[in-house]
């Protein structure tokens, strides 16, 4: 398994974030007369964009199966839901968000064995850069990039085949580290290594489920890989 560079999702998997995300979402929750959910729970919600998310959270606490799509009983419309997560979050400023432990001994391994990295986040651009800064400044990512206008959200894997071009790597030799099953079929769907993780907000199975060819139990698991 040859992997020369690697792209990394961003929450759960370098950043311990969900405390900022159940944060935000709880205040829009609490906007519309729903009760919150816990921290933990939101770990089955995120991972496909903020509007996902806020349908999911909506849902679940109107008593409804949050894994349907369907806004009929919404009492807003999805996008205006998801702007107001927006601007809660945005308040936040990432107070709660940081690196899961070992990520800072597990980037710089990465740096020293002159692999090239990057990051692709379903996190609105803006947000993803700030805490890329935030929280990882001291590392050199070739590109960071979330969510953005005219770009389709991961699992597509368009914005993974932009960024091995930046990367100047065959996809075939990229790397894709991430937590959740989007970014398992991102890397499939790109035609890279699909490199999941067990210390974010989706279980083993999951990832298993989804069609990761490779797991890690802690970060500096993915070092040993690179040897």
């Amino acid at each position: 398994m040859q992997i020369d560079a690697l792209i990394f999702d961003l929450d759960g998997t370098l950043a311990d974030s969900i405390i900022d995300i159940a944060s935000a979402t709880n205040v829009v929750l609490a906007e519309l007369g729903l009760p919150p959910h816990s921290t933990e729970a939101y770990k089955a919600f995120v991972g496909e964009g903020a509007e996902h998310l806020v349908r999911r959270a909506v849902r679940a606490a109107q008593r409804l199966d949050w894994h349907v799509v369907d806004d009929a009983a919404l009492p807003a419309p999805v996008a205006v839901l998801a702007e107001s997560y927006r601007v809660h979050y945005g308040a936040l400023e990432h107070s709660g968000s940081a690196p899961y432990p070992g990520i800072d001994r597990m980037l710089d391994g990465v740096v020293a064995s002159g692999r090239r990295m990057a990051v692709l986040s379903n996190k609105r651009d803006d947000f993803t850069r700030h805490l890329v800064q935030h929280a990882f400044g001291r590392w050199p990512f070739v590109d960071v990039r979330g969510e953005r206008d005219g770009v389709p959200r991961k699992p597509d894997p368009t914005a993974a085949l932009e960024l091995a071009q930046v990367l100047g790597v065959p996809p075939a030799r990229i790397g894709f580290v991430g937590d959740t099953p989007v970014d398992v079929g991102t890397a499939l769907g790109a035609g890279m290594i699909s490199i999941g993780v067990l210390w974010g907000f989706r279980t083993r199975e999951e990832l298993t489920k989804a069609g990761a060819q490779v797991l890690l139990e802690r970060p500096e698991d993915l070092l040993a890989l690179l040897r």
